[in-house]
């Protein structure tokens, strides 16, 4: 039973090791960057040997690097799906949204010293190709959530139009709307994002765009 018991507790913690890899991962790019950061550096602040992390993340700094930011986008999107899925009007929906992401963004310590020292790390992954994955992705992610008040088409072309402004405002700030603050982001949803999407649709049974009631009947 000892032996059994001894078992169990090894399998947890090395299914530990990588979630601890990661976490340290993003603690030494928040004080050194990606450049300067190394994996002995991670080792040491995840308190494992050169040896573990290499078990654990085979390939090497490339595949924990990429493994940090599958992490941490989908703990993104968990956030905003989260909120959209908590809102009972598309207004609020893409309020929380966007106001969800530039909180996380903005909160980031170690994308934030990337975008403000290493910006080449990043920008190559939202503009031209980079940024055409980028949409498609949050449509794939992000659309279905909104089908409640949009049609499938109109959902997905929402949610990539809501990834292009959250990186828009975060890359290109704005004293008119701040992306992490909800009342900001109310201002622009209310008079340009809900009657951008919902123009055209039925609102006889709902009483107007965004409104508080009922969703938007989803087909055209």
């Amino acid at each position: 039973m000892s032996h059994m018991r001894a078992g169990a507790e090894d399998r947890v913690m090395r299914d530990a090791v990588p979630d601890r890899v990661i976490g340290a991962a993003l603690g030494c790019i928040g004080r050194w960057g990606v450049a300067k950061t190394t994996l002995d550096d991670v080792a040491r602040e995840a308190g494992c040997s050169r040896a573990t992390l290499y078990r654990a993340f085979p390939g090497g700094k490339d595949v924990l690097l990429r493994a940090v930011a599958v992490r941490e986008v989908s703990s993104l999107m968990d956030s905003v799906r989260a909120r959209l899925d908590a809102a009972d009007d598309l207004e609020d929906a893409l309020v929380g949204a966007i106001a969800e992401a530039g909180r996380i963004v903005t909160g980031h310590a170690a994308l934030q010293f990337v975008l403000a020292y290493e910006p080449e790390v990043v920008l190559p992954e939202l503009a031209f190709s980079g940024m055409d994955r980028a949409l498609r992705a949050a449509g794939a992610l992000i659309g279905p959530h909104l089908t409640r008040w949009l049609g499938p088409d109109d959902a997905d072309r929402a949610a990539q139009w809501l990834c292009r402004l959250v990186v828009s405002y975060l890359t290109c700030p704005s004293p008119e709307v701040e992306v992490q603050d909800e009342e900001s982001v109310r201002r622009l949803v209310r008079r340009f994002v809900v009657p951008a999407l919902t123009a055209g649709l039925d609102h006889s049974s709902s009483g107007g765009p965004g409104c508080r009631n009922e969703p938007v009947a989803a087909g055209r």
